[in-house]
């Protein structure tokens, strides 16, 4: 791994978002509660909420349906583009349209075909972007993020619909007691378990969302092929890849799916694939398995927890991997066409 003066530039401007990533989700909750409450009055209403977004912003979406569905809301996540090209009909639902930038290629051509909607809200960190000039807005604190793979922006995401949530009626607090209280886990023996993958697939069940966003920045940042598949999907089939060259990561949760993701485990170990898997279950760790453990949690609470660490296991196995980890080669941080 690099340090100091060696460091790539890429991953230097990551540690700066990461830095304060804490404190802007904090500062996002807090700033955002008028208009939370104004979204959350048009989703109360409908009772019907669609979340579209595109890369790390359909996966903050995927993340937080089933939070909203837990409230009684039917609630979808799609990405922007599939919206574009198969639209679900918009009558009687709310939108909220995620991008970090407000810029990208899919929102702006979203927004001229689609027409205006009393019931579209969005969610980004750049007040003066095209969506933010275009529809209400939740607006992260601390602006744009300036580095390729997204970090920041994603912890700051997950505040603004906490902000919705608590709205709705949920009780932030233990959510908030985790942003306020970041847990410090060891990933060396994490890193160590991928150190000789040549793909990763990352799953979980209730915390898939967060399983997509990984897997999404493991591959930016890795150039690896890493994917992931909901729990049911990865047990349908793809179970045939398993081996010693094809790292799992695993996201466990203290909610009614934790059993499926220990059986999950025990296969994976099983089939002979290292695996690690961030817990927040309370329960005991699976034997074979490399486990950081987290205070037993769920929903949001448990993906600020796990989500920092995280977030420092993609960076590490990138670098560890690569010359100039966070500097795209074929990408940009905002994709302006399609």
């Amino acid at each position: 791994m690099t340090t100091g003066e060696s460091r790539p530039a890429g991953l230097m401007a990551i540690d700066r978002e990461m830095a304060r990533q804490h404190a802007d989700a904090i500062a996002s909750f807090e700033r955002n509660a008028a208009m939370a409450a104004k979204a959350a009055a048009s989703i109360r209403q409908s009772g019907r909420l669609l979340l579209l977004g595109m890369g790390g912003s359909h996966a903050v979406g995927r993340a937080v349906e089933p939070l909203y569905r837990a409230l009684g809301i039917d609630a979808l996540a799609l990405p922007l583009s599939e919206q574009l090209g198969q639209p679900l009909p918009l009558e009687g639902r709310t939108v909220l349209v995620t991008s970090q930038s407000g810029e990208s290629a899919e929102v702006v051509r979203w927004f001229s075909e689609a027409g205006s909607a009393a019931d579209v809200f969005g969610l980004t960190l750049e007040a003066a972007s095209f969506l933010a000039r275009t529809v209400p807005c939740l607006v992260g604190a601390g602006g744009t993020e300036l580095a390729f793979a997204a970090t920041r922006s994603l912890t700051v995401t997950f505040a603004l619909h906490l902000a919705i949530l608590a709205a709705l009626g949920e009780d932030p607090s233990a959510a908030l007691g985790a942003l306020d209280q970041p847990q410090d886990n060891d990933i060396t023996q994490a890193l160590a378990a991928l150190a000789e993958v040549t793909a990763i697939v990352t799953s979980g069940r209730r915390l898939q969302g967060l399983a997509e966003a990984l897997a999404l920045g493991l591959t930016e940042l890795s150039r690896l092929p890493c994917f992931s598949l909901e729990g049911g999907q990865l047990r349908h089939g793809p179970m045939e890849m398993l081996g010693p060259h094809i790292g799992v990561i695993l996201f466990r949760g203290n909610d009614p799916t934790s059993d499926l993701v220990t059986a999950m485990a025990m296969s994976v170990v099983e089939a002979g694939a290292p695996l690690v898997v961030f817990d927040s279950s309370g329960q005991t760790p699976v034997a074979g398995a490399v486990t950081l453990s987290f205070k037993p949690a769920s929903g949001l609470a448990a993906i600020f927890a796990m989500l920092p660490p995280a977030q420092r296991l993609m960076i590490a196995f990138a670098d560890a991997l690569i010359d100039n980890a966070g500097t795209p080669v074929r990408s940009t941080k905002i994709t302006r066409s399609e």
